[in-house]
C-alpha cells in the first residue's frame, strides 16, 4: 500500500539536487487522508483543541501512546506547553531539517580544521555531501536501523560528519567521551549496540581492541587520523571509508531516511558518570532542532555565526552548540587542537584566528582566562593600577545599563583597556557568551562583566537536549540560572520554607529516557510527565531560577542538620582566590570541614597539574602571610600559610545561615584536582565520590585528630 513513508524521503532528494524547497504539505495531508483527521490527538497530552495549524507541525510525527520510552524505536508524545506559540514549531527529522539549511547556505562556510599546518575548509553544500557519504558509507558496513556509530576522539570535522552520518543512515550517534577508560568504552559501546566504532587515532582504537571480543555488535572501526592498524580486521581509514560510501546508491539511503520520524531517537548522549553509572539519554530529532531553535530564537541570535569548537562533543552542551547551533544560523565552526583544555595559549590561539561571535565555555575556562589575565598584570605596576580602576568603572557602567542610565564619564577613556584585553582573548567579535555544566563563580562573572564581556549562565542537562533556562542580554540576573526557555516549563517540587525544591522540567526538550533502563526511566518522571532533575533550586519572583546544588551532594551532618555544599564552596573561592577547588566534607559527621587545592602550573603534555604554584598565587600567600612559598609541598607545612587560611574561613563563616554550615576544619590537599587524575569529569566537574575514596584516610584523620583535641581540652 503507498503510504506517507515514501512521501518523506522524496523532497530531500529534490532539495540535493536543486529543486525547490517544498512546504511538505502534500504529505501532511496524505498522514490525515490515511490515519484519520484526529491522528494528532495521540501526540499532545496539553492541547485539547486540534486545527489545521497542528497538523502540519505534527503530522510528520508516528503514533505514539507513551511520554517517554527505554527503547530508541518506540515514538513519544511531544510535551507542548499549553498556549505557547514554541508549539507551532514544525517536528521534522534532522536529514529533512538539516538539507533544508543546507540549500540556505550551500556556499558558506561550515566547518574549518587546522591539522598539520594546513587549513581545510568546508562549505555547507560539501559538508552536507559528505554526511551523506558517510551515512551511505556506514550503511554498505552493516549499520542497522537504531544500532549506533561511536564516535571517540576529539573534536574535528570527521566527527560531526560521521555523528550526522550516523543519524541520516537510520542509526544513532553515540559520542565517547576520549578520557575514558577501556573499561567504560566497553561499557558504553556495548550499551549503545555499537555497530561502528569511528576513532580518531592508534591510542583511542587500543581502548576498543581491548575489549572486542566482548562486544560482538561491532561490524567495523574506522580511523581519521593516522594510518590504521592493517593487522585489525575490518579497520577503514577515513579516506577508504568515504570512498566505501561513494560507492552506495542515493536511493537505499533515501529509503532509510522515509522510515524516520521526528519523535523517534536519533542522537544518545551518555552522561559522564560523575554521580555514578553512565546513562545513555536518548534525545529524539525533535528535541535536537527544537531546542537548537528555541535557544537561537530566544537568544536573539541573527546573522550567520562563528563558533569554536573545544569542550567534548560527547558532552551535551558542546553538541547542541557546535553541531546544531551553527546549523541553525548558517554559521561557521573552526575546530580547536585536542590540546585546548590542557594548554591555556592553545585555545586562546584558536580564538584570535577565529574571531567568534558566540562561545560557549565551562566555568574552569572561563577561570582560567581570568588568571591569565591577572597574572599578565601582576608584574606591570602602572598597567595594574589601571586595570584595576577600569574594572571598577566597568562594573559601575554595567550596573548603571541594568537601570537604563548611561555609563560614567569615565568609561570613555577606560573602555580602550576592555578593549586590548578583548583583542589578546580573540574575544572582540564575541557578542554572546555563556557558560554551563556547572555555575560560574560570581567573583570570575564580575570580572568579566568589569570589562564589557557579560559572561550568561545557562542552565540544563543531558536530559533536556542542553540548555532549559538562561540568562539573556537584557534578562541578566548575576548568580541566577536564567529563565526557562519559552515552550519549556519549571516546577520546583515539594519547596522548603525558602521556596528550595526539586527542580522539575517539561517541554520539547525533555529525552525520550535512558537506553535500555527501564526502571531508571520511569523512576526519572513524575506522574505529570515532568522530568526530575535531582538538582535542588528556587525561582525568585521575576522567574529566575536559582540552582543550589544537588540532592545527591547535600550534606546531612550527624545532628542531622542538611547543608548545601556548592554555595559554601562559592563563598570560600571568593575569600581565597588562591584555591583552584574547594570540597565541603561531613556527611554523617559532627562538623563540616573542607578539602583545598592550591593554583598551581601545569605540565601541558600531560594535562597534569604541577607542585608549583602560579606566580598569583604566591604573590598572595607572600602578602596575606609573609611567607615565601613556592611549592604545595611547602604550603601544606606552612603555619603562617594555615593561619592566613583560617581568617578567611572565619569571614566565610559570618556568612554562614545556620551553625551546620560554618566550617570547623580544613585541609590543603597535595595535588590540585585533574580529569587524568580521576578527580574531575571530561566537562571538568568534580567527582565527590572518587575524591571521597581517594583521601579517605585524610578525612578520617581530620575527624580523629579533632576527638582528640576536644579530649586534651576536657
Amino acid at each position: 500500500m503507498f503510504t506517507h513513508r515514501f512521501l518523506r524521503g522524496t523532497p530531500i532528494c529534490r532539495i540535493l539536487h536543486n529543486a525547490p524547497v517544498q512546504t511538505y504539505r502534500l504529505r501532511v495531508l496524505s498522514l490525515r487522508a490515511y490515519h484519520g483527521k484526529d491522528f494528532v490527538r495521540c501526540l499532545s497530552t496539553s492541547c485539547h483543541r486540534y486545527n489545521d495549524a497542528e497538523c502540519s507541525a505534527f503530522g510528520t510525527c508516528v503514533p505514539a501512546k507513551v511520554l517517554y520510552t527505554h527503547e530508541p524505536h518506540v515514538p513519544v508524545k511531544l510535551r507542548l506547553s499549553s498556549g505557547s506559540a514554541a508549539d507551532a514549531e514544525p517536528a521534522l527529522i534532522v536529514p529533512e531539517w538539516f538539507a533544508k539549511k543546507a540549500e540556505e547556505h550551500a556556499s558558506s562556510p561550515a566547518l574549518t580544521m587546522y591539522r598539520g599546518g594546513t587549513t581545510t575548509t568546508w562549505t555547507y553544500a560539501e559538508y552536507i555531501q559528505d554526511v551523506r557519504t558517510a551515512a551511505k558509507g556506514f550503511i554498505k558496513l552493516g549499520l542497522k536501523p537504531f544500532y549506533s556509530v561511536a564516535t571517540l576522539g576529539f573534536n574535528a570535522p570527521e566527527w560531526v560528519i560521521s555523528d550526522l552520518g550516523a543519524i541520516f543512515a537510520g542509526g544513532l550517534s553515540v559520542g565517547v567521551y576520549t578520557t575514558n577508560t577501556p573499561e567504560a568504552c566497553r561499557f558504553v559501546l556495548k550499551a549503545a549496540r555499537a555497530n561502528i566504532v569511528v576513532v580518531e587515532d592508534d591510542m583511542q582504537l587500543q581502548k576498543i581492541l581491548k575489549y572486542r571480543s566482548e562486544l560482538p555488535d561491532i561490524k567495523a572501526i574506522i580511523q581519521y587520523t593516522g594510518e590504521p592498524d592493517r593487522r585489525v580486521r575490518d579497520i577503514y581509514s577515513w579516506e577508504e571509508f568515504m570512498a566505501l560510501g561513494e560507492t552506495v546508491s542515493d536511493a537505499i539511503l533515501d529509503s532509510r531516511q522515509a522510515a524516520m520520524a521526528p519523535n523517534t531517537c536519533a542522537t544518545v548522549i551518555f552522561t559522564s558518570g560523575t554521580t555514578g553509572v553512565p546513562k545513555g539519554a536518548m534525545l529524539s530529532h525533535d528535541n535536537l532542532i527544537w531546542t537548537a531553535n528555541s535557544a537561537i530564537r530566544d537568544a536573539k541570535i541573527t546573522g550567520k555565526q562563528t563558533f569554536v569548537s573545544y569542550l567534548p562533543l560527547s558532552h551535551v552542551a558542546a553538541y547542541l552548540a557546535d553541531v546544531f547551533l551553527p546549523i541553525v544560523t548558517g554559521g561557521h565552526v573552526h575546530f580547536a587542537q585536542p590540546n585546548a583544555l590542557k594548554d591555556k595559549n592553545s585555545l586562546v590561539n584558536t580564538l584570535r584566528t577565529a574571531k567568534p561571535t558566540a562561545m560557549v565555555g565551562v566555568p574552569r575556562v572561563w577561570e582560567k582566562m581570568e588568571e591569565q589575565i591577572r597574572a599578565a598584570m601582576t608584574n606591570r605596576a602602572v598597567l595594574n593600577v589601571l586595570f584595576e580602576r577600569a574594572q571598577k568603572v566597568g562594573m559601575q557602567a554595567f550596573h548603571n545599563r541594568q537601570i537604563g542610565k548611561a555609563p560614567p564619564l569615565e568609561w570613555l577613556w577606560t573602555s580602550w583597556i576592555y578593549k586590548i584585553v578583548r583583542n589578546r582573548l580573540g574575544l572582540d567579535r564575541c557578542t554572546h557568551t555563556c557558560s554551563g555544566a556547572a555555575p560560574l563563580m560570581p567573583e570570575t562573572q564580575e570580572f568579566f562583566l568589569s570589562m564589557d564581556i557579560p559572561i550568561y549562565d545557562i542552565y540544563g542537562l543531558s536530559e533536556t537536549s542542553a540548555p532549559h533556562s538562561l540568562n539573556l542580554p537584557g534578562e541578566f540576573k548575576l548568580g541566577s540560572a536564567g529563565k526557562t526557555l519559552t515552550g519549556a516549563k519549571t516546577k520546583i517540587k515539594e519547596p522548603n520554607n525558602d521556596g528550595v525544591g526539586e527542580i522539575c522540567m517539561y517541554g520539547r526538550h525533555i529525552f525520550m529516557g535512558y537506553l535500555g533502563m527501564e526502571k531508571r526511566t520511569k523512576y526519572a518522571f513524575d506522574e505529570q510527565g515532568y522530568f526530575k532533575t535531582g538538582d535542588m533550586g528556587m525561582l525568585d519572583e521575576d522567574g529566575y531560577l536559582f540552582v543550589t546544588g544537588r540532592i545527591k551532594e547535600v550534606i546531612v551532618t550527624a545532628g542531622g542538620e542538611k547543608v548545601s555544599p556548592i554555595p559554601v564552596e562559592d563563598r570560600i573561592k571568593e575569600h581565597l582566590p588562591i584555591v583552584s577547588h574547594a570540597m565541603l566534607i561531613g556527611d554523617k559527621r559532627r562538623f563540616i570541614a573542607v578539602l583545598l587545592t592550591l593554583k598551581s602550573e601545569m605540565d601541558l603534555k600531560k594535562g597534569q597539574p604541577l607542585s608549583m604554584l602560579t606566580d598569583t598565587t604566591r604573590a598572595w600567600i607572600k602578602a596575606k602571610s609573609g611567607a615565601t612559598i613556592t611549592t604545595v609541598e611547602e604550603a601544606r607545612k606552612s603555619e603562617p600559610l594555615r593561619e592566613a587560611i583560617s581568617t578567611a574561613l572565619e569571614a566565610v563563616n559570618e556568612k554562614a545561615v545556620s551553625r551546620a554550615q560554618r566550617i570547623n576544619q580544613f585541609a590543603i590537599l597535595p595535588v590540585d584536582f585533574s580529569i587524568p587524575g580521576g578527580e574531575l569529569g571530561p566537562t571538568l566537574k568534580v567527582r565527590r565520590s572518587v575524591i571521597a575514596k581517594k583521601y579517605e584516610s585524610l578525612i578520617d584523620d581530620i575527624y580523629e585528630q579533632s576527638n582528640i583535641s576536644e579530649k586534651d581540652e576536657s
